[in-house]
């Protein structure tokens, strides 16, 4: 294998990334951001892969959860603030249904760019070049907004600063305190079903923790009662972007890239001979790979192979995405493709993204049966193969939008365009994320027992 450097991806074939009119001021641009302080550390990069480890051996869980892609037009603490709650609370209906850790991962803080299906987007019988994300150019249907301005990376970067400081305040300044709890539901979801079942679960927590605090054990003696780690992840797809937060850690001598703890290479841009495998496998970084129905199995073999040749656990993460009447036809290969091999993985489900289909109105959208019958399905056949069903990805939102149809809300889709707010793909709201963590909760207790079993049988 050639020798990796920070800018070796240069000389292979890279897709998805814009081509900006102006080459000099897109170095001056990477160059300023060269200079700018890291967003994350290398060594909580580290801490994050020991928590993924746990996972890789059925100790743990992992949420990923979050935008689909961040814009400049919503960013606002409140924003955060709420999509922070609702990740809050499904960690929490999961780790009390299945009595497992959940490593808690947000698509935030960098989450801007996307790949697009088309190039051109076309509008009454004009064409213009396709939104690519607010860090590469403007939604608005314009020739001047829709050219790609490295400027706009400026504002990325610090509206990923921005982000992190108050995730960091909301983690570690008492705001996810388990005994506060009651304060993390949202006002639009109460008076539902989840709202109901989560007050149930207050109850029993409180009940737990008056037990504990009676023994003499409480948040201000105990910080993990009060504390929370919780990571960020975007996809690594602008290159160039990511080339530019890559630093040395004086400690080791690694390369870690700084804009994220965690980076996954898209179902579009995961080419073994592309650009975007040769940057991911020179950083320490961990590493999500999305696997659709036309990824091969060997071809995955060999990704995870050449990004973690030490087969690191923590490293990877493979997160599915076939859609809820392909999981049966294409994950069981893929599984005993990377048994067969001895691959340490993280296997994490993307529900949203085989599930997305135009709807009668014109909109994008994702029905939430066909959302949960993929997680499902996908628990069903971990189970059936002895693994271990690990982790949960989906696009989500702490505000209160009508984008997916279908949940307790029973959104139609003449109800789409009531609140439909997102500048990519379609989100679960709130409501419907959190139905969503009761719904799997059972299964995910259940492929955990059955993966423990498997664990001690085979020792």
């Amino acid at each position: 294998m050639k020798k990796w450097s920070l800018n070796s991806w240069r000389n292979y074939p890279a897709k998805h990334i814009p081509e900006y009119p102006d080459k000099k001021e897109l170095d001056m641009v990477l160059g300023k951001l060269k200079s700018f302080p890291p967003l994350v550390f290398a060594g909580e990069t580290r801490h994050l892969k020991q928590q993924l480890a746990d996972v890789v051996e059925g100790k743990a869980f992992l949420l990923q959860g979050g935008d689909c892609a961040e814009s400049f037009a919503e960013f606002h603490p409140d924003n955060i603030r709420d999509t922070f709650k609702v990740m809050l609370q499904m960690s929490l209906v999961l780790t009390y249904s299945a009595s497992l850790p959940v490593v808690k991962l947000g698509r935030i803080a960098g989450q801007f760019s996307k790949p697009r299906s088309s190039p051109i987007e076309i509008k009454d019988g004009k064409k213009l070049p396709t939104y690519l994300g607010d860090n590469i150019n403007g939604i608005e249907f314009t020739e001047k907004a829709r050219i790609p301005d490295p400027k706009r990376l400026f504002k990325a970067y610090s509206q990923s600063a921005s982000t992190l400081n108050l995730i960091r305040a909301f983690s570690h300044g008492g705001f996810a305190d388990l005994q506060k709890v009651h304060t993390w539901n949202l006002g639009f979801i109460k008076k539902s079903q989840q709202d109901k079942k989560f007050k149930d679960l207050e109850d029993k927590i409180a009940d737990a923790l008056a037990f504990i605090e009676a023994c003499g054990i409480n948040s201000e003696f105990n910080r993990r009662l009060k504390t929370v780690n919780f990571w960020t992840s975007h996809e690594a797809l602008l290159l160039p972007f990511e080339e530019s937060m890559t630093r040395v850690d004086s400690t080791t001598g690694e390369y870690h890239d700084t804009s994220a703890h965690f980076v996954w290479i898209g179902d579009r841009t995961r080419q073994l001979d592309g650009a975007h495998v040769e940057y991911c496998r020179g950083i320490e970084n961990p590493i999500g790979i999305k696997c659709g129905p036309t990824s091969k199995p060997e071809e995955i073999v060999k990704i995870c192979n050449r990004i973690n040749p030490k087969n690191e656990k923590g490293k990877i993460a493979l997160i599915s995405r076939f859609g809820h009447d392909n999981v049966g036809k294409f994950l069981p290969k893929l599984i005993r493709a990377i048994k067969k091999e001895g691959l340490n993985i993280v296997w994490s489900c993307d529900p949203m993204h085989g599930n997305t289909i135009k709807s009668a109105t014109g909109f994008k959208t994702r029905p939430f049966n066909n959302v949960v019958r993929e997680v499902k399905n996908v628990f069903a056949v971990h189970q059936s193969e002895g693994s271990f069903a690990g982790g949960l990805h989906i696009e989500m939102t702490g505000q209160d939008v009508t984008e997916c149809t279908g949940g307790a809300q029973k959104i139609s889709e003449k109800d789409l365009s009531h609140r439909y707010h997102t500048h990519c793909d379609p989100r679960l709201n709130a409501s419907q994320a959190l139905e969503l963590a009761f719904l799997i909760s059972d299964e995910i207790k259940k492929n955990s027992q059955y993966s423990k079993n498997n664990i001690k049988a085979a020792s």
